[in-house]
C-alpha cells in the first residue's frame, strides 16, 4: 500500500512512525531483518502481530496459540510476585474484606435462613492451582436440591435461585465467603474463575490449552470475569479461556489492581452476573 519491505526505514522516517507490527503468515525468507533492526535501533517499537492483537483485545487466540508464548511470558517468570508478594496482598485484602463486610455478612446469612430452608453456606468442589481440588465456600443462593439431576451450568435468570439468591448473585455478594478460601491459600483475590471437576474434565477434552489456566491460583475475580459475561456453553468457555490465558501470561500487581478496580464498578452497577 505504501511501499515494499526495502523502504520500511525511509517510510518510518518520513512519516514519523513509532510502531511497526509484523503480521506475516510466513516469515521464513520474507522477514526484512536488516530494515527492522535499523528501525528498532532508532527507537521504533517492532511488535509481533499476534502479541499486538493480544494486547489490543486483551485475550489470547487459543486456535493458533503456541505453548512457548506462555512459557516465556512475563507473568510466568514473575515468580516472586506469584509466590510471595501476591500471597501477602491476598491475606491483607481478605482480612480487610471480611472485617469491612462483616455486618453485610451477618445480614445476608439471616436473610438466607429466613427466605428458604437449608444451610447458609454452600460448599462445592472446584479445581485449583495445579489441578488440586478444594472446597469452595459461597452463600447459598439456590434451593437445596438444585442439582438433583446432575451438574449443570448456571444460566441467566436461573429458576433454581431463591428470592434472596437472585439479589446476592446479581450483586455478587454470594462470593464474599470465598475470602475464607483466600486466607486458606486455596484461592487468590485475582485469578481465573475456579471451575468444577466435572466441567474441567469435559472442557480439557474439547478445548486446547484449557489446563494452562490452572498454572495460577483461581480468583474471587479475574480478567475474564470483568471482560466476558458468565458463560454456560462450550463456546463461552473457549472465549473465557482466551482472557484467562492472557491474564496468566501477563499477570502483574498493576494488572491485579486494574481488575479489582473494574470489579468494584461491576458490583456497584450489578452487571455481568448470573
Amino acid at each position: 500500500m505504501i511501499g515494499d519491505f526495502k523502504q520500511i526505514s525511509s517510510i518510518c522516517r518520513k512519516n514519523r512512525i513509532d510502531r511497526i507490527v509484523v503480521a506475516l503468515d510466513e516469515r521464513r525468507g520474507r522477514l526484512p531483518v536488516d530494515q527492522l533492526l535499523f528501525c528498532r535501533l532508532k527507537g521504533i517499537n517492532v511488535d509481533d502481530g499476534m502479541t499486538f492483537t493480544e494486547n489490543l483485545l486483551g485475550k489470547l487466540c487459543v486456535e493458533s496459540l503456541h505453548p512457548s508464548s506462555i512459557i516465556f511470558s512475563n507473568g510466568i517468570r514473575g515468580r516472586f510476585y506469584t509466590s510471595k508478594l501476591k500471597r501477602v496482598s491476598d491475606i491483607i485484602s481478605a482480612l480487610f474484606g471480611l472485617l469491612f463486610l462483616g455486618p453485610i455478612f451477618t445480614l445476608i446469612a439471616m436473610a438466607i435462613k429466613l427466605d428458604s430452608k437449608g444451610p447458609v453456606f454452600y460448599r462445592q468442589d472446584r479445581v485449583g492451582r495445579d489441578g488440586r481440588v478444594f472446597s469452595l465456600i459461597k452463600f447459598r443462593s439456590m434451593v437445596v436440591d438444585a442439582e438433583k439431576d446432575g451438574p449443570i451450568w448456571a444460566v441467566l435468570d436461573d429458576q433454581r435461585c431463591t428470592r434472596v439468591g437472585k439479589i446476592i448473585r446479581k450483586l455478587r455478594l454470594d462470593e464474599i465467603p470465598q475470602l475464607i478460601n483466600v486466607l486458606k491459600g486455596e484461592m487468590s483475590i485475582v485469578g481465573p474463575r475456579p471451575e468444577r471437576p466435572f466441567f474441567v474434565k469435559k472442557l480439557e477434552n474439547e478445548i486446547p490449552f484449557y489446563y494452562h489456566r490452572h498454572l495460577v491460583k483461581p480468583g474471587v475475580t479475574g480478567w475474564a470475569q470483568i471482560y466476558y459475561p458468565y458463560g454456560a456453553t462450550i463456546e463461552d468457555a473457549i472465549e473465557k479461556l482466551k482472557y484467562d490465558l492472557y491474564y496468566v501470561k501477563n499477570m502483574s500487581p498493576v494488572m491485579d489492581l486494574r481488575i479489582v478496580s473494574e470489579t468494584v464498578k461491576i458490583v456497584l452497577l450489578g452487571k455481568g452476573s448470573r
